[in-house]
């Protein structure tokens, strides 16, 4: 809805406009809502907590009168009812009545969705249990796991309604609100994690002391001493069975990459290689961009490509130079600009230039490698292009495809049939090293 406002109404008379948030100062703001900051009274007196405050007491003293407002009563199981009244002009107020139900009831924390697929299974099937039905789980992740073959026990979210609904959809034997239901199983030998970057640690140290494999979204962690504590569990867990930890690094599966692999892997000289992420820009207030939560854009994406340069070149890493653009005005994150050079125990080298001050009409990803007389460019995985390499000039998708259903599956095959993670253990712990001491470097 448009407000249509003109400015010398307000210049004229030194007018101020203000928009406020729905329940008031605070909304919207992690800083305030998540962690339990308050604002100082001095300065902002009515937050969104002290609203509520005095609506409720006002309402509790009398001195609030609701009763008047509220034209109709319905019961719940009537509720389409009352909302059709809504376009009627004579009502003001409707209150839904909930049923009185056994307290016993109203805490489940876990439902059973599908009685068929809640059965016994072999100790060889990959029985997953997921955490998370945020867009990039239910959309891509869990389809794909799905499609491996995997069997789909439950589902964990903060918020029932969602588990149910994924559930249901995706046939999960049951949904449910506590990650102990995972831990707990004696039937669950997989965890999936698809949860808030702060939470992948932890929740990847829990399934690993309960004797899980684990497919984590990136960042496996965001600090080195999170670092440090998987890789106890991960040992401690390996001493007496074989556990799966991987990271879901797609790109390393996606076609184009795959076949830059095979040709590549003739060629023993070093290589040099340029990465270009026109990553789009995020606003600094993002979770993501809050060190704390989302560990920072190089932490939380650019690990992508640290993992992808190192699988590329076939070599540890041995040191690492970041450059950043300039601290001046109008600059509000330094970090998502930046271009960070890696080079390799076989003398390769390499940069990424991750940036997030390009334009959308740009590909958001270009990767070129020279090696030997010979260049390879893929652009935005839709098409790989090669200069001087015998046999071999272009590749081309009519889709682009990132390798997300082929990393599923490969994690999955590997359970199937008792292999090793596809991706070595020693490689996702070095990608994700690496990737918190880039980032840390920017801020000391």
């Amino acid at each position: 809805v448009g407000l249509n406002l003109r400015r010398d109404d307000f210049f004229k008379k030194e007018i101020t406009f203000q928009v406020s948030a729905s329940y008031g100062p605070g909304r919207y703001d992690s800083f305030y809502e998540e962690e339990g900051n308050d604002y100082p009274v001095g300065f902002v007196r009515w937050t969104e907590q002290r609203n509520f405050e005095a609506v409720l007491d006002m309402m509790s003293s009398g001195t609030l009168d609701v009763k008047s407002v509220i034209t109709h009563r319905y019961d719940f199981e009537d509720a389409i009812d009352a909302y059709a009244l809504l376009d009627n002009p004579d009502v003001l107020g409707i209150v839904l009545n909930y049923p009185n139900k056994d307290q016993k009831n109203l805490t489940k924390s876990k439902v059973v969705l599908n009685e068929q697929t809640a059965k016994a299974i072999t100790s060889t099937t990959p029985c997953v249990g997921f955490i998370g039905a945020g867009n990039y789980a239910s959309r891509t992740l869990i389809p794909a796991f799905k499609e491996a073959g995997a069997t789909l026990d439950t589902l964990v979210t903060s918020g029932g309604i969602s588990g149910v609904h994924h559930g249901n959809k995706n046939q999960f034997a049951s949904a449910s609100t506590e990650t102990s239901d995972l831990w707990n199983s004696d039937k669950i030998n997989t965890v999936s994690i698809v949860t808030r970057h702060d939470a992948h640690a932890q929740q990847v140290i829990d399934a690993l002391n309960s004797g899980k494999n684990v497919f984590v979204e990136k960042p496996l962690a965001l600090t080195l001493d999170e670092l440090d504590e998987i890789d106890k569990s991960y040992n401690k867990a390996n001493s007496s069975n074989t556990v799966r930890l991987m990271v879901g690094f797609n790109r390393r599966y996606a076609p184009h990459v795959v076949k830059m692999k095979e040709l590549l892997g003739s060629h023993r000289s070093p290589k040099s290689i340029i990465m270009t992420v026109n990553a789009g820009s995020i606003p600094g207030e993002h979770w993501v961009q809050d060190s704390l939560i989302g560990g920072g854009r190089i932490i939380g994406e650019g690990c992508h490509f640290i993992d992808l340069m190192r699988h590329l070149v076939g070599h540890k890493i041995i040191n690492f130079q970041v450059t950043t653009i300039g601290n001046v005005p109008g600059v509000e994150v330094r970090e998502d600009k930046a271009s960070i050079t890696l080079t390799f125990e076989d003398g390769s080298f390499g940069t990424i230039h991750y940036l997030a001050n390009g334009g959308s009409a740009f590909p958001k990803e270009r990767i070129e490698v020279f090696c030997d007389n010979a260049v390879l460019q893929m652009d935005n995985y839709r098409v790989l292009t090669g200069y001087g390499w015998s046999g071999f000039k272009r590749m081309k998708l009519f889709k682009q495809d990132k390798g997300q259903r082929a990393c599923a599956k490969a994690f999955i095959d590997s359970i199937k049939n008792g292999e090793p993670s596809p991706i070595p253990y020693d490689e996702v712990m070095e990608s994700s090293r690496v990737s918190i001491e880039v980032a840390n470097s920017l801020h000391n």
